[in-house]
């Protein structure tokens, strides 16, 4: 997949994406030639994940700090994945446009000073906005877009300016800029004491006497297992083609409150399921399924894993 005398710059290394994408590479049959990977503390996911750690290179650095970036180093591939999706609640708005158009920049600008000629940007599904009732899935063609007068919007208008500026530095410099829409995602490293519901079921079958939904559980989503994510950001990384974006995620959509029932049976069946239709909780966006015939089309990028089937292994290989 990538040549021998590869290099390959990895921002956001220690968070989901990251951890997907460094247990792919380790059990990956081919191997990765070289790989470096930015953090703010390479130490503390040493300690954590030391098994992972010493597959690759570490540089201490902050993607917003473009002084602490290695720009004396030379690399053939960046790999931007440095946006707390996770822990983003903690930021202001301003704050979380910020770190993701700045940090976009930054990286931007440390392929092209390092000699690099692919960048792959990982934004998100939030870029197309609400779909209109009847789309079903989201394909890379729908125009479609958050509002950009309403402040909570701010990770999605953030992504989609992120994604221009990728657009932006090809036609400048000739960098081959590939952008990576990412939908949901399931696996042993997903947080579960966080806002995702699907990591909250996972918590509460284990943990607690119900699993909760905090909504009315009509939201529709659908969930791609993590080890796909890793396979399938390794080919768009290698392979995607300049100015494209290309939906990554499962197509096979489910109601949260399905999703619930789903975890319960698996895991607890024992346990009840509560449906607290909080309208405080009610998430906005009330369907995200992708459309990803482009990626299946052009790579050949399969789903391997059926939901069940995540769901389960997330649980067997999780540590949380």
């Amino acid at each position: 997949m990538f040549d021998a005398s590869a290099h390959i710059l990895v921002t956001g290394g220690t968070g989901f994406f990251g951890l997907a994408l460094l247990r792919h590479w380790q059990i990956w049959a081919h191997g990765v030639p070289q790989v470096t990977v930015l953090s703010r503390n390479p130490q503390r996911f040493k300690a954590c994940h030391p098994e992972l750690a010493a597959l690759v290179e570490w540089v201490e650095g902050d993607v917003l700090d473009a002084a602490t970036l290695p720009w004396k180093r030379a690399f053939t591939h960046v790999l931007h994945a440095a946006t707390d999706s996770t822990h983003g609640g903690r930021l202001s708005p301003a704050q979380r446009y910020i770190q993701i158009v700045q940090g976009t920049q930054n990286a931007l600008e440390l392929a092209v000073g390092t000699g690099a000629t692919r960048f792959l940007l990982t934004s998100s599904g939030g870029v197309y906005g609400a779909p209109p009732v009847g789309m079903g899935q989201i394909p890379e063609n729908y125009l479609g877009m958050p509002d950009p007068l309403n402040p909570n919007n701010a990770y999605s208008v953030a992504k989609r300016c992120a994604e221009h500026l990728c657009a932006l530095c090809h036609e400048q410099h000739g960098l081959t800029t590939v952008i990576a829409r990412c939908f949901a995602f399931v696996g042993p490293d997903l947080p579960r004491d966080v806002h995702f519901s699907i990591g909250n079921f996972l918590r509460d079958a284990l943990h607690a006497p119900e699993i909760t939904v905090q909504g009315d559980g009509t939201p529709v989503r659908s969930y791609m297992d993590q080890r796909d994510l890793a396979q399938w950001i390794s080919v768009l990384l290698a392979h995607g083609r300049a100015l494209e974006a290309y939906n990554v995620g499962s197509d096979q959509a489910i109601a949260i409150k399905d999703l619930a029932f789903m975890v319960r049976d698996l895991l607890a069946p024992e346990k009840p399921v509560r449906i607290v239709a909080n309208p405080a909780a009610q998430s906005a966006r009330n369907w995200y399924v992708p459309a990803i015939d482009k990626a299946r089309g052009e790579f050949g990028l399969q789903l391997s894993y059926t939901l069940p089937e995540s769901i389960v292994y997330a649980v067997q290989h999780g540590t949380q």
